[in-house]
């Protein structure tokens, strides 16, 4: 019959921690009839005695029989202190029955404290050796210490080291772990798992199922050898028993999962670092592309600005024509894809910062002078370079198309002159006077007086060539000095003559006192005769004349400015006078029966003459005499359709383009119903404006048309096709932003539920109505844009915060305040580990850890100084990924934390920082 303390202390191999959950089942209650099978008790004998001594090698002692050597107490209470991390009560140290009882249960006393409820199990037998109760006794404590706190995938305790076994022998060949016994009397299993973790150690593929004791020796030896788990079993009891002791196999298997939990751990750590590595990886992308675009940019706006800004003009037509077609061509090629360049900018802008705040990091700030509104400032001035290059472009093809006219006018002048003066300088030179006769002095004197009228006739031509080039010298002509050359020489030429003209009037009248007899009627027709060829010679010349003319009305003033317009009756009654003495002289000749010998003495000119020249000038082009003369305004009238074409289109495009971005404004404020409803009205009203670029194209047509005929004005309409495209591009610009700021403004909750599970959310009906009340508190109905950010924010603040990445680091660094590069190198993917040394090594971070100053003591510091062992702070690399540090090492808040935690005064660490940012040498 058992005492009262005996009855007090009774305990079961069943037990509950915190009346909740049972880790045993009934199968799995001790059996006392199972303990009495040798093999079992055997296997469990060995296992338990050998996972006993792996805990109290750790205290420098050891068991060898498991019954006896637990029976005082003190090895229990030792095993207990060093499994658990915790002090016991102060064993008794007397050797009596009682003492020894007390000192269990002190033990079982400490094994109730952790939520066990041991039922059946007294101190008393333990005491006097009870085999099945002792063993009972340890398994209670190995499912306690060793497999109670085991969690996978929110399975716990044998379930959670079953999954987890599974998980990691999965991919093996061979291998199914389904239990505790049988699945693991080949060996494979156990080597499968060394190998998930270490396949340095074992060469899976050279195994054979076959071979189950030389698996499990294998796998017993590695273990033993290199993940100082002791051997707990032999291979033939495993093999040569049916089943296999389920308690043993698992106490065997929990101490690979412990001993591999340090790499569970640090391959989590690893995992989180390189997820916030691989966001800081892709937001630097972001950054360098938006940093390289932006600097094309600007670089092309850099150089493109001088090149609109060069007004040197060129010398010829053709040179400006074709600064006019390059100046199209920067419009319709270059340009348009700069365009979509500054557009893609912002959008990249926009969407970098967005990701920078959902992953909680610093909003980007670009480069001096790269910001968005640096790069607006830079195309607005580019624009207003573009506008007045447009325009001096214009004025000087003007000033060259009013130039080369006068030239052409400058040349035919010249030319007429040129050829009328042929041989009159010889003529006037002769002396045919002092052997005439009366008859033909009178005539020579007479035909000298009808030179004197053509050469007064011609001396407003000289003053009209002298006037062109005096213009074209005004004008900046580039080939002036030609034409001042030629000017020059006419003018000379144009003295002589009338010095020549002078002197031989002088000769003629003295020797006319001498001849007195003369044909008055051959005399009269001389001098009408004369001064209408010149007359006629001038309408020829204005009839030729090359004009430019742009329009009808320029047409009409021209004609009424042009002297045969406005002499034509006067030439016809000269016509009539001249050929009336003519008619008259012939009239004489006929009645008096006179012979005519048909040469005038006073003039080279012939009736004959006088009537072709006459109908010469009558058929030219622009004779008011010819009916239906176009006169140049075929041209003009061509180039009048085009600008009543072209103002009729513009005139209708460019209001609509202002109606369409005022009801913009309006339906964007006054649109209702729900979103989807919003969007699709939207989407309709930005079709319908798409739709309407056919007939920019056509008044693209027709502006291009205007410019290949020179047409660069247009009284008609005030709208220009600059005008016309600027509005479009503004109106396309408008409602792509309408239909953006209504998209990311606001979500219904069906888009939000498919966007959260995109992003990989598990969501059921609860869940979600969860979350919901937290984006859309008031039941709106809806999830505004800022309530997504704030929730994105909140998600991702509870997943990788600043201080997980920290742990993460000191996790990798087994537990030290520092990690050296090696350990960076060994535990990241080799482009993420040198990701992070490139970047977030600090010089005076280094001096700090390498070097303390004098009279100063710096803990847990690494002895080499080698630049492949430099150590980092976990603090400070936290802080770069997470975008917290500062400028300067010495400000950074959490280095400081852990510059405390290491026993330096933070006046100190500032000093040491300044120091060795100032170049200062230190002691």
């Amino acid at each position: 019959m058992m005492t009262a303390v005996e009855s007090h202390m009774t305990y079961s191999n069943s037990y509950t921690i915190n009346n909740e959950t049972v880790y045993m089942t009934q199968e799995d209650d001790w059996d006392r009839d199972l303990l009495l099978d040798p093999a079992w008790e055997k296997q469990q004998r060995k296992t338990f005695t050998a996972w006993c001594n792996s805990h109290l090698r750790k205290a420098g002692t050891a068991i060898e029989n498991i019954e006896e050597d637990f029976k005082n107490g003190l090895k229990l209470m030792l095993l207990l202190e060093v499994i658990s991390g915790e002090r016991l009560p102060k064993p008794d140290k007397g050797k009596m029955r009682f003492h020894k009882i007390a000192n269990v249960n002190k033990a079982l006393d400490f094994i109730c404290s952790k939520g066990v409820k041991l039922v059946s199990i007294g101190a008393e037998e333990i005491t006097d050796g009870n085999g099945k109760m002792t063993l009972g006794m340890i398994w209670t404590i190995i499912l306690r210490f060793a497999i109670q706190d085991i969690s996978v995938e929110e399975t716990s305790a044998k379930e959670g080291l079953l999954l987890w076994c599974q998980r990691k022998t999965a991919p093996y060949r061979n291998v199914n772990v389904q239990n505790f016994h049988i699945s693991w009397k080949d060996g494979l299993a156990l080597c499968a798992l060394i190998h998930r973790h270490r396949p340095d150690l074992i060469d899976y593929s050279k195994l054979r199922k076959d071979d189950p004791i030389g698996n499990l020796n294998t796998a017993f030896e590695v273990a033993e050898k290199f993940l100082d788990i002791p051997k707990m079993l032999d291979a033939e009891d495993i093999v040569n028993t049916p089943k296999p002791d389920e308690k043993a196999i698992m106490t065997y298997v929990s101490c690979f999962y412990h001993a591999f939990a340090g790499a569970e751990q640090a391959e989590t750590a690893a995992n989180r670092i390189c997820k916030v590595l691989a966001v800081n990886q892709e937001n630097e992308k972001l950054m360098e592309e938006y940093e390289k675009l932006a600097s094309e940019l600007l670089e092309w706006i850099r150089r493109t600005i001088p090149w609109l800004e060069n007004r040197t003009a060129e010398q010829t037509m053709r040179a400006m024509q074709q600064k006019l077609e390059d100046f199209r061509d920067y419009r319709r090629i270059h340009k348009p894809p700069r365009v979509q360049e500054k557009c893609q900018l912002e959008i990249n802008f926009n969407t970098l910062q967005t990701k920078l705040r959902l992953s909680n990091r610093p909003a980007f700030m670009p480069s001096e002078g790269k910001m968005v509104s640096d790069i607006a400032n830079a195309w607005k001035g580019l624009e207003g370079v573009e506008k007045g290059y447009e325009e001096w472009l214009l004025t000087e093809i003007r000033r060259l198309e009013r130039l080369d006219h006068l030239a052409e006018k400058f040349k035919q002048k010249c030319s007429m002159h040129e050829s009328w003066t042929g041989g009159k300088e010889e003529l006037l030179s002769q002396k045919d006077y002092e052997s005439a006769s009366l008859m033909e002095i009178r005539a020579l004197m007479r035909k000298h007086e009808a030179f004197e009228s053509d050469l007064a006739a011609h001396q407003d031509r000289v003053e009209q060539i002298a006037a062109i080039a005096q213009e074209l010298n005004e004008l900046d002509y580039h080939d002036a000095a030609s034409v001042n050359a030629r000017c020059q020489g006419i003018c000379d030429q144009w003295d002589n003559l009338g010095t020549l003209t002078q002197k031989r009037r002088d000769a003629l009248e003295r020797v006319e006192k001498l001849w007195e007899t003369i044909d008055q009627l051959y005399l009269e027709f001389a001098k009408r005769a004369a001064p209408f060829n010149n007359w006629m010679d001038g309408a020829m010349e204005d009839l030729q004349d090359m004009f430019i003319v742009h329009s009808i009305e320029e047409i009409q003033s021209d004609h009424r400015s042009r002297p045969v317009q406005s002499h034509s009756a006067r030439g016809r009654q000269e016509r009539m006078a001249t050929m009336g003495i003519h008619n008259e002289i012939l009239k004489i000749a006929q009645t008096y029966g006179i012979k005519l010998s048909g040469i005038n003495p006073y003039t080279n000119l012939s009736p004959q003459d006088i009537s072709s020249k006459w109908d010469a000038v009558s058929e030219a082009p622009g004779s008011p005499q010819r009916p239906n003369a176009p006169g140049g305004g075929g041209q003009a009238a061509a180039n009048e359709r085009l600008r009543r074409q072209f103002a009729a289109q513009a005139n209708i495009i460019g209001p609509w383009i202002q109606t369409k971005m005022e009801e913009i404004s309006h339906v964007s404020v006054d649109i209702a119903g729900s979103l989807e409803e919003q969007m699709n009205s939207l989407k309709q009203y930005e079709g319908n404006i798409i739709n309407y670029k056919s007939n920019i194209d056509k008044l693209e047509g027709d502006h291009q048309l205007s410019q290949e005929s020179l047409i660069f004005d247009n009284k008609h309409t005030n709208y220009t096709m600059e005008h016309v495209r600027v509005g479009w591009e503004q109106l396309l610009t408008t409602i792509a932003r309408t239909i953006n700021e209504k998209r990311n403004g606001m979500m219904d909750p069906d888009d939000f539920r498919a966007c959260l599970i995109s992003m990989g959310y598990d969501l059921g009906e609860v869940e979600f109505a969860r979350i919901m009340t937290l984006v859309d508190p008031n039941n709106t109905g809806v999830v505004t844009f800022q309530a997504f950010i704030d929730f994105m924010t909140r998600e991702t603040a509870e997943t990788d915060t600043a201080e997980q990445v920290m742990a993460s680091f000191k996790i990798l660094a087994s537990d030290k305040n520092y990690i050296t590069v090696d350990e960076l190198r060994r535990e990241l993917p080799p482009d993420q580990a040198e990701y992070c040394i490139s970047r977030m090594t600090s010089p005076g971070l280094h001096l700090l850890l390498q070097r303390p100053l004098r009279g100063e003591r710096l803990i847990n510091t690494p002895s080499s100084s080698s630049s492949s062992s430099s150590p980092l702070l976990p603090s400070y690399l936290s802080c770069k990924l997470f975008g917290l540090a500062s400028s300067t090492l010495s400000e950074c808040g959490y280095c400081t934390d852990y510059v405390r935690s290491v026993h330096i005064t933070i006046p100190a660490f500032r000093r040491r920082n300044r120091r060795y940012e100032e170049g200062v040498s230190q002691d």
